[in-house]
């Protein structure tokens, strides 16, 4: 199954013990028989709200695959970390393939000349098209 993972670190927390936070991230998934196959560190970012005292907060993105039990050992790690102050893992399915179908274009007919009169000409054209 594939799964997106997104975690907030507090905005306190220096650059390089959250890339020491991703390694064990990655261990706890490896040791779930799971493989992360994205790893992004998005940045401080400003909160829609305060979390935990918190206004800001470093954002890490992770795309992972793995069986559905991995998921229950990655957030109780989560959990254990104080560090980290929110997280969001969710299910991502494949979505199906839709094909355009083109819809076939109406004909449409001429449009009457000035004076709101059809030639004569139109006007068989239109009649034996009719007839068929």
């Amino acid at each position: 199954m594939n799964y997106e993972s997104t975690f907030i670190v507090s905005p306190e927390m220096p650059t390089e013990k959250v890339e020491e936070l991703i390694e064990k991230v990655k261990k706890a998934v490896e040791a779930a028989n799971g493989q992360m196959k994205l790893v992004q560190q998005l940045g401080k970012k400003k909160l829609a709200y305060p979390i935990k005292k918190h206004r800001d907060g470093a954002y890490v993105y992770m795309e992972l695959t793995g069986p559905g039990d991995m998921i229950p050992a990655l957030e109780n790690f989560y959990k254990v970390h104080d560090t980290i102050i929110r997280y969001l893992t969710v299910k991502v399915e494949k979505k199906p393939i839709v094909k355009k179908v083109e819809a076939p274009v109406a004909e449409v007919a001429p449009a009457p000349a000035e004076g709101g009169e059809v030639k004569k000409d139109e006007q068989q054209q239109s009649t034996t098209s009719g007839a068929e």
